[in-house]
């Protein structure tokens, strides 16, 4: 699964332009998700040096939904959507790595965690619905910041965003990266509750 999804990733990076290579390569020095990415590893270097540092830096299993939030975040929303479907595709050639074929009716967070593209957890795989088309923001925020999922910081940041959009973006953009699959976890559990028709309507996609 390491070569093939570092593949997927050098792949994608090869058909960026220069400009947009360049873009990237600069919000990936400013990522906040997981470890710094130092400048010398990243300046100078070509797309198969940045695949490399994305897979030892994130690790196989985070690397695409690393690389698909820094080109959303650049306007590549056509070159995320494939990278997600390359990644996909590749990582079920070798067969199940250590879980079970996930179950259309499974049910709790972690069973959908299993169940997307390369294991790509729920939230990050309907990403762009839940950005466009979750309204109650606040109180989704309230909870998170209730169960330690973003800080007072953080919350006053996020809440002070006037457009649910906004909000939505910049809560996937950093803070829940950072808080990972258990963070996500607990945002898919809140939003089965502040957004149960939503939720259930993407439950019901493949």
């Amino acid at each position: 699964m390491p070569r093939n999804i570092r593949m997927a990733l050098a792949d994608m990076l090869e058909d960026l332009s220069k400009e947009n290579f360049d873009k990237f390569c600069r919000q990936l020095l400013d990522c906040t998700e997981g470890p710094r990415v130092r400048r010398n590893r990243v300046e100078g270097k070509n797309y198969l040096d940045i695949a490399d540092v994305l897979v030892t830096t994130y690790t196989e299993s985070r690397a695409v939904g690393v690389a698909e939030t820094l080109l959303r975040e650049i306007g590549c929303n056509e070159d995320a959507e494939r990278l997600v479907e390359d990644a996909g595709r590749q990582s079920t050639k070798p067969g199940p790595s250590n879980t079970a074929s996930p179950s259309a009716g499974a049910s709790g967070a972690h069973a959908m965690a299993e169940g997307g593209c390369a294991g790509r957890h729920f939230v990050d795989k309907h990403r762009s619905r839940l950005i466009d088309r979750v309204c109650e923001t606040a109180s989704v925020l309230d909870a998170l910041l209730e169960n330690e999922v973003i800080q007072q910081g953080t919350y006053d940041e996020i809440l002070a965003i006037p457009t649910h959009r906004d909000r939505m973006r910049k809560l996937f953009s950093g803070p829940l990266n950072s808080a990972g699959d258990v963070g996500k976890d607990i945002l898919l559990n809140i939003l089965k509750e502040k957004e149960k028709y939503l939720i259930d309507e993407l439950m019901g996609k493949k």
